[in-house]
């Protein structure tokens, strides 16, 4: 009945052929797949028939190789600081010679070293040997001791040495509302200048003394790019922000040669126990530079050096010379593509567009005014009020001007902005760029973001623009929480907004900013994923922070391997583990893509390589 059915209804019979013809042509299709699938898994996994003994073979662990294909190995060996083979430990076998050391890594977690896209390395090295206040929450009674007690032991400097103190978290003052001014360094028992630098490197407090010597009096002006806070009568309080405070610079001795080198060495030995093997100066004098060189050329460099000469506000009248000066410093410096070894690049500028948002500076540059309080302190009623902060530092054509004359000379603008008026400024200089350059391979990063505008969300995709984030401020302390009545309900609930960056399209790079912050980069990248503080934060500071749900573990691995060498031009060479790359790459003693999120924060390094030499290794570290 069948066949006649057929016959009867030629259509319908011509349909079935071709179902069945098209059904023995998928299987057969699916058949050539899973044979090509088999061949390419065999020759991941089996080395060339070539292949030479590796130096050095790590074997039994967890790669994470932070390629494009999210690729998970299990062996990797490395030839001449060289990655040879990323793949299964069967394939590693050919690669074992008799004088390769093999690794066996227990299970423990091989991934690319991190680079750090923004971070003041000299300076942060230098703090180390400084009267420090180490970021912690002081009332004003700790503050005053703390720095009394420096002063105490120092005494045979009184009465002219300049005393310099750092690491002031200005901002967790407690309790809550906290404010300092030159008094409370005048009652200090000294008769010595003293400043006292904010961690965020925005605020400097200065006694009397130190005023006096540096002529800040009633009648001077807020230079640009800068603000003096003054009392009711006009005088100074002794709080200077940003180029307010830059006079000290010529009164406070400078470090000699010698010292900047030994705070370089201090630096590169901070940043290898963290498993950094990259970094960017994000603010590079040229003393910076002259300092990791010598360390360069004595054979001592231990990450890879990227820095960022600043251009200056006070530069924009006259913006090719500004340009002019960086490129000189690149030339007369910069070593040129990466090699095996470390070396020095000048491949990038860095501008400050704005100040910081947080209390009580409130020099980050807004699109809308930040609160004031318009009742009383027993009935406060928070409403917009007159300032929305400074205006961007760089007037819109300057700061096009230069962005478009660095990408001509092969730089990479780095551009500081915290407030949503910042970034939006500096997301227009940036189309300005790609308009004057369409197709260029410009990579224009905009540091810290703090506060974006939604609308400027989907920009940073749009212009191929990078967000380098500094994550550990994603969590509720007293930076954050300090602006809830200054920014209001709905600006809180995007303070930080990294997932949304992200879900945006944004490129997200991950950069420290130490000293503003003490170095711990498994902090930061927890608080990336977590949007917590640490487990003993005071009672006010525990939960999450606003409504972003955070980054995934993987992102903000990739955020500070692949994503960050893409920022500073390194990626074809650094960044994820594939064979042809240098062998940067580091051993954690746990899996931080298994682990609960809040254990990140407790990873371990037990080995940094670079360029396949071993510049950091823990006592527990695998043999």
């Amino acid at each position: 009945m069948e066949t006649l059915r057929e016959a009867a209804h030629p259509l319908r019979n011509l349909s079935l052929r071709w179902k069945r013809l098209c059904s023995a042509r998928a299987v057969l299709r699916v058949i050539i797949s899973a044979v090509i699938c088999a061949s390419f898994a065999l020759s991941a996994q089996q080395p060339p028939t070539d292949a030479q003994p590796a130096d050095r073979v790590y074997r039994n662990g967890v790669v994470f190789t932070a390629d494009a294909n999210h690729t998970n190995a299990e062996a990797l060996a490395i030839r001449e600081g060289k990655i040879v083979y990323v793949g299964a430990n069967q394939g590693v076998a050919a690669f074992i010679g008799p004088s390769t050391q093999v690794v066996d890594l227990g299970a423990a977690f091989l991934m690319p070293g991190l680079i750090d896209g923004h971070m003041h390395p000299l300076e942060a090295g230098a703090q180390l040997l400084k009267c420090s206040l180490n970021y912690e929450p002081l009332t004003m009674g700790e503050f005053q001791r703390r720095i009394q007690a420096c002063l105490d032991k120092s005494n045979s400097k009184e009465p002219d040495a300049w005393m310099e103190v750092v690491s002031w978290f200005q901002e967790s003052m407690r309790p809550a509302g906290t404010k300092t001014s030159r008094a409370t360094l005048d009652a200090l028992k000294t008769k010595r200048p003293i400043i006292v630098r904010s961690s965020f490197g925005h605020t400097v407090l200065a006694n009397s003394r130190a005023l006096a010597l540096a002529k800040i009096t009633a009648s001077t002006p807020d230079p640009i790019g800068g603000k003096i806070w003054r009392d009711a009568s006009g005088e100074p309080t002794g709080l200077l922000e940003d180029a307010a405070h830059a006079v000290f610079a010529t009164l406070v001795p400078q470090a000699t040669a010698e010292e900047n080198v030994t705070a370089a060495k201090a630096a590169l030995r901070a940043m290898n126990r963290q498993g950094v093997t990259g970094f960017l100066d994000a603010a590079a004098a040229e003393e910076d530079i002259v300092a990791f060189t010598a360390v360069r050329r004595a054979g001592e460099l231990t990450a890879r050096g990227h820095f960022a000469p600043v251009i200056r506000p006070s530069e924009a009248n006259d913006p090719h010379a500004a340009v002019a000066r960086v490129v000189a410093l690149g030339k007369k410096y910069d070593e040129g593509k990466i090699t095996r070894d470390p070396s020095i690049s000048v491949r990038n500028a860095k501008m400050f567009l704005d100040g910081v948002i947080a209390a009580p500076a409130f020099t980050g540059a807004m699109r809308e005014p930040y609160f004031t309080n318009q009742g009383t302190s027993e009935n406060p009623h928070w409403a917009p009020g007159p300032s929305r902060g400074p205006a961007v530092y760089f007037p819109p054509e300057a700061l096009a001007t230069i962005l478009v004359d660095l990408s001509r000379n092969g730089i990479d603008p780095h551009m500081h902005a915290d407030g949503d008026g910042a970034v939006h400024a500096g997301l227009d200089g940036v189309q300005a760029l790609r308009k004057a350059m369409p197709g260029a391979d410009v990579r224009p990063a905009i540091a810290h973001d703090e506060i974006v505008d939604p609308v400027d969300f989907p920009r940073y995709k749009q212009l191929g623009t990078t967000a380098v984030l500094s994550m550990q401020w994603e969590k509720p302390a007293g930076d954050t929480m300090g602006l809830r009545d200054y920014f209001g309900p709905e600006r809180m609930k995007i303070l930080e907004p990294a997932r949304l960056l992200a879900a945006a399209g944004a490129p997200i790079a991950f950069g420290s900013d130490w000293p503003v912050d003490r170095l711990d980069e498994w902090f930061a990248l927890k608080v990336g994923v977590t949007r917590t503080n640490a487990p003993d934060a005071p009672a006010e500071f525990r939960g999450r922070l606003g409504d972003d749900p955070g980054l995934s573990a993987d992102a903000v691995l990739r955020a500070a391997t692949i994503n960050a060498a893409y920022e500073l031009h390194d990626d074809a060479m650094v960044g994820s583990l594939e064979v042809g790359k240098l062998a940067d790459l580091i051993v954690v003693d746990r899996n931080p893509l298994k682990i609960p999120p809040e254990d990140i924060a407790k990873t371990q390094v037990v080995e940094t390589v670079v360029g396949g030499k071993v510049v950091y290794q823990a006592s527990s570290s695998p043999q």
